[in-house]
């Protein structure tokens, strides 16, 4: 876990940024396996949209989807159930999925890592027997994943982007490394760089809207806005939303 206290921000700079005409961005923070807190913000999302009026619109889930919260097989059941509500619904692929995938190559290795990170919450969601669970060697755990998991769920998180440019606007999991332009942007970096992003104050080019690093509120800066609130501990899942040159958040707490 990494958490941190809300930083004093200096005044923001946005103005002017703004996403085309016509759209609505609606960008989850890290859900981390909470499919209570997903379905409830589905539904703050759902009565925001329509109080808004007509827009076309665009959800986005800024990964880790999965690890650490009790259900995080629901978690991507009911994202790709979405799909049928939202067709323009895009999804990052953060470092938990990243992990999770390769757990899923039967790499034993890889297996013990992911069960490090949280990922054992994750494969108890798919195994339904926490006494067996319990019991089973890293081998066994290893060998019997793969069978568990259905292969649509495999498909489904390998799809995910890296990153998603709306107008002034770009999405990624953790962040971008300060001074590469987006397009030479690492895997790694938009996966997992943490401290050499957050601490730096230049301009990125679009505003950066991100997860990964948990804040116990929106952690919004004049190049960057992060809303990983904690939610598989705090009980606060948070989404932004961004309509032409406005900003807003919904919260479940």
């Amino acid at each position: 876990m990494f958490w941190k206290r809300k930083s004093n921000a200096p005044q923001l700079a946005r103005a002017g940024c703004s996403i085309p005409e016509g759209r609505r961005v609606y960008a989850i923070g890290d859900i981390h396996g909470r499919d209570d807190l997903f379905a409830h913000m589905i539904e703050l999302i759902r009565a925001d949209h329509a109080q808004r009026g007509p827009a076309e619109i665009t959800l986005i889930l800024l990964g880790d989807l999965v690890d650490r919260g009790p259900e995080s097989a629901e978690v991507i059941e009911r994202a790709m159930r979405l799909r049928d509500e939202f067709p323009n619904m895009r999804w990052l692929i953060g470092n938990h999925e990243e992990c999770f995938l390769a757990a899923l190559t039967g790499d034993v290795r890889r297996v013990r890592y992911f069960m490090r990170i949280g990922g054992d919450a994750t494969i108890r969601s798919y195994w339904r027997d926490d006494a067996s669970f319990d019991e089973a060697s890293f081998e066994e755990v290893a060998e019997r994943l793969q069978k568990l998991v259905p292969a649509e769920h495999v498909d489904f998180l390998g799809r995910g982007e890296n990153l998603i440019e709306i107008g002034d606007y770009a999405f990624v999991h953790a962040g971008v490394r300060p001074g590469v332009p987006l397009e030479k942007q690492a895997l790694s970096d938009l996966r997992w760089i943490r401290d050499e992003f957050l601490d730096d104050d230049r301009n990125h080019g679009p505003i950066i809207v991100h997860g990964h690093t948990i804040r116990d509120d929106i952690d919004e800066w004049p190049n960057r806005i992060g809303i990983d609130t904690g939610a598989y501990l705090s009980g606060k899942l948070t989404a932004i939303g961004l309509e032409g040159e406005s900003c807003w958040f919904l919260k479940t707490a």
